[in-house]
């Protein structure tokens, strides 16, 4: 994918390193050793160096380059219990219990490296439900300043050149939150915005918040809902275009826009889709997808403090590979 091997010629040059926590999943040893040939980030594993080589030479990957850690031998392990402890504290955790869980849950403790700063960005979730890989990230590293809410997006590519940004738009939240709150749909698409700039470069994001009702074409506590999420963004004094709430016709067609949101900075040319849902998003990405021969990238979490992303545990090695650029790109301030 174009946009994938841009970002790993961007970051190239940087030399960020990004945590591959499971070396135990073969597809993690196999996209080090890729990493690794193309060069364009440093890959770091968790584990009793002797036992990672021994893993990586059994299963026929080179990882001469990457960097192994042994959570044992340490240097850190110490101050990474503190701030574990006292992080949670109010929920009854105790360095004896701090230790424990950085000794014996990877995912944590690569979650502490990417706070501490350690390393750059950390990817996880080929071995590991995305339950356990974001309560390691929201435990650690935390959600972003001024966000409270995790959520995901996805980049869709198709060939319709007169939608989104030359055929581009991103659709969020397709993977995390059921049914988001008014507040939680305003900071979807305030973490949607940024991903889409810092991945995609994306230079005028346009965001529509889609219902079934436009400018008041229906109503419903659903769409009240899109409609408190528009007011409460316009409070937040954001840098990018919002509207709605949006038929999802009315916000990438032209025509269309024209009859139903008259005078809309975003109406017919949004690039950004911020679904009332879970359900709908999840359903219009795969339609997106089949109906359309669309590719998809993602989904992409973010609202985090830091870069940490999750993995289906269907990925192949190659979708590992380019989820460590993206990573890396998001690191570069």
């Amino acid at each position: 994918m174009e946009l994938v091997q841009n970002l790993k010629a961007k970051v190239k040059p940087l030399g960020k390193k990004i945590v591959l926590p499971e070396y135990k999943d073969e597809r993690v040893l196999e996209a080090t050793s890729l990493i690794l040939k193309e060069g364009f980030a440093i890959p770091v594993l968790v584990g009793k160096v002797e036992e990672v080589k021994a893993a990586a030479q059994k299963a026929g990957f080179n990882i001469d380059g990457a960097e192994i850690i042994d959570p044992e031998t340490y240097a850190q392990l110490d101050k990474m219990v503190e701030i574990f402890t006292e992080k949670r504290a109010k929920k009854g955790m105790t360095p004896e219990k701090a230790r424990a869980t950085m000794l014996g849950d990877c995912l944590f403790f690569a979650a502490m490296l990417v706070h501490l700063g350690e390393v750059d960005g950390m990817v996880a979730g080929s071995a590991s439900p995305t339950a356990n890989v974001l309560r390691a990230a929201l435990q650690v590293v935390g959600t972003k300043p001024g966000l409270k809410t995790v959520s995901s997006s996805m980049f869709v590519f198709t060939d319709k050149a007169q939608y989104g940004d030359d055929g581009m738009l991103v659709f969020s939240d397709c993977g995390v939150i059921p049914n988001p709150t008014s507040e939680q749909l305003a900071d979807i698409a305030v973490s949607t915005v940024e991903k889409a700039r810092k991945v995609a470069n994306m230079a005028n994001p346009r965001v529509s918040f889609l219902s079934f009702s436009t400018k008041g074409s229906a109503s419903s506590p659903e769409v009240d809902k899109v409609i408190a999420a528009v007011e409460d963004l316009k409070a937040r004094n954001v840098d990018f275009d919002f509207d709605g709430e949006l038929q999802l016709d009315a916000s990438i067609e032209p025509s269309v826009a024209e009859r139903k949101a008259p005078g809309s900075k975003v109406a017919g040319k949004a690039n950004i889709l911020i679904f009332p849902d879970l359900q709908a998003a999840n359903i219009g990405y795969k339609l997106v997808q089949r109906f359309a021969g669309a590719t998809a990238l993602g989904p992409l979490i973010q609202g985090l403090a830091a870069p940490i992303h999750d993995l289906s545990r269907g990925c192949f090695a190659t979708d590992i590979v380019d989820v460590v650029a993206i990573a890396a790109a998001e690191s570069v301030e």
